[in-house]
């Protein structure tokens, strides 16, 4: 292989110039008088230029990966040299995942991948044993978006009644949070050996993951006044500096759809209240957007499945152990590993599966 000439295509193939110059025209705005009149608009500005720098980095970085892996190539043809030819083994495997890794961001394409995801974890039946379930979803979760440099912050939080959680909803910040987590929607379902069990039987619970992008103030969303149903009680959890004992916690039910959403991470009702409508106002965003998805499939006459989903993810402890993507067949064996928050082979299997 050329790998002169497969570096110098890098550039062209993931527009570097046209990024250079993106990158060069943000900080000419950052510059300019009044930039910081509108706190909102110039973080924005600052978080797309930083988002870009990351990108041109990690592409010069592969650029010299690649230059580096022309010189060890040539050597290699020059001289004989097994100890040669392992380290250029080994450079073109890391070369190989690095590429890999810069692709799969390229994959995030969407109107609303760049945006903060807000994630939902809700119990299915099964009490306690589906509950507990959900409390090992959630550290998987943060786990992962930890391993990213993703912040998380708990919006609401109601503890099951032994153990586990009746259900959770994350706000994960990062450039492409929901880019990455709208590959996590659906259904994931655990086989194991019950600790609740006396009887030691293997038992089978689901979990619901919903995901959806924090939706920004300039996408208008009308709710109507009588369309809701505002609700406030005292917060819940395991406790904690966020947490207080006045009834500062809200709920918002939007009597149209069913859907409710509800916020108890802030001291003070009215911000909870305003984060709460801010969550209402992404579910309502992302129903819309289902539904035509949906009308268009019909109209192309595919079998769309849009809503509570689906199985996606089988996570098997006993008899054996293995977790599989049902969508795209990834599967691994390393319950542990996937547990502690690697889920990255499953999510970028998913967005290449949707190119």
């Amino acid at each position: 292989m050329r790998w002169k000439r497969v570096s110098k295509s890098l550039g062209g193939l993931f527009d570097l110039d046209n990024k250079r110059a993106k990158i060069a025209e943000l900080d000419e705005k950052m510059s300019m008088p009044g930039f910081w009149d509108d706190n909102e608009k110039a973080q924005k500005v600052i978080d797309e230029s930083n988002e870009l720098k990351g990108k041109v980095d990690s592409l010069t970085d592969l650029e010299s990966k690649f230059e580096d892996l022309q010189v060890a190539y040539e050597l290699v043809k020059e001289e004989d040299d097994a100890d040669l030819k392992a380290e250029l083994e080994e450079s073109l495997g890391e070369a190989r995942e690095a590429f890999n890794k810069y692709e799969t961001r390229l994959l995030l394409s969407g109107p609303h991948d760049r945006n903060n995801a807000i994630l939902e974890l809700h119990p299915g039946a099964g009490g306690t044993e589906a509950q507990d379930w959900a409390s090992m979803l959630l550290r998987m979760y943060t786990r992962w978006a930890e391993s990213k440099g993703f912040a998380v912050e708990t919006l609401d939080y109601l503890p099951g009644d032994e153990a586990g959680v009746k259900s959770v909803t994350l706000m994960i910040k990062g450039p492409d949070a929901f880019g990455y987590l709208k590959a996590e929607k659906g259904i994931h379902r655990l086989v194991r050996i019950s600790p609740f069990d006396a009887a030691g039987r293997r038992h089978t619970s689901f979990v619901s993951c919903e995901v959806v992008p924090e939706i920004d103030d300039d996408i208008e969303i009308d709710i109507r006044p009588e369309d809701l149903r505002v609700d406030v009680f005292r917060s819940s959890g395991a406790g904690g500096q966020h947490i207080n004992k006045t009834s500062s916690a809200v709920r918002m039910t939007h009597l149209p759809t069913g859907v409710v959403v509800s916020c108890q991470s802030e001291r003070s009702q009215f911000q909870n209240r305003d984060q709460a409508m801010k969550m209402l106002k992404s579910r309502l965003y992302q129903l819309e957007e289902e539904k035509k998805e949906a009308e268009m499939a019909a109209l192309h006459g595919e079998q769309k499945e849009i809503g509570w989903g689906s199985q996606i993810r089988s996570y098997v402890f006993h008899p054996y152990s293995m977790v599989k993507d049902h969508r795209t067949n990834v599967e691994i064996g390393d319950v542990n590993r996937v547990m502690d928050g690697d889920i990255d082979p499953f999510i970028d299997a998913y967005l290449r599966l949707h190119l």
